[in-house]
């Protein structure tokens, strides 16, 4: 959906999610949060009567629940989809934007967790939150390709950490080599775990 089809609210959730993915929480202000949206600074106590830590929460939640909707989108982009093949279409997004876009974004589930995790419980929690609505998905889609139940929940969080790793590291190098490289390494390991037929 794009921006513009948004509303105020929407569009400072959303914002905010790009100012965190960018900047962390600290750095991103409500005043800044505001002008990306294109919002009046006015509304954001009415949208958001919980303040900064509300909103910061949202902006995690809505980051939680875009990811786990893209599951199902790297899927059907797949002509034969397979375990590694889906993480390579998780690790692709990330060397897509760092190619073309340069590394200034990360995942903004991660950095507010960074950034709060111990100062602000609500927002720990939120983190929490996201990161189970992506790797829930993530999971599901291991067991529907034939990995055993018992496994696929842990190998969604492999896949999840691999990946939450490999974007650190790619913006620390600006380089996209950590993310190729989990790629290739994960790729067999999860088409492995795919139970035989038969």
């Amino acid at each position: 959906m794009a921006q513009s089809v948004r509303g105020p609210r929407e569009r400072m959730v959303f914002s905010a999610a790009q100012l965190i993915r960018r900047d962390g929480v600290a750095a991103t202000g409500m005043r800044e949060v505001a002008a990306h949206a294109g919002a009046p600074r006015g509304s954001l106590q009415h949208y958001f009567p919980g303040g900064k830590e509300q909103l910061v929460n949202e902006a995690v939640d809505w980051a939680g629940r875009y990811a786990g909707k893209r599951v199902a989108r790297f899927l059907a982009a797949l002509d034969e989809p397979t375990p590694g093949g889906l993480f390579a279409a998780m690790v692709r997004q990330w060397t897509d934007e760092y190619e073309t876009a340069g590394f200034a974004g990360g995942c903004p589930v991660a950095a507010a967790t960074v950034d709060c995790a111990e100062s602000t419980v609500s927002t720990r929690a939120a983190a929490a939150a996201a990161f189970a609505g992506w790797t829930g998905p993530v999971a599901a889609a291991l067991t529907d390709m034939g990995v055993p139940e018992e496994r696929a929940g842990a190998l969604a969080i492999l896949m999840i950490s691999a990946l939450e790793g490999a974007i650190l590291m790619a913006r620390a190098e600006c380089d996209v080599r950590a993310l190729t490289t989990v790629a290739r390494e994960l790729g067999p390991l999860l088409d492995a775990a795919v139970r035989e037929v038969g």
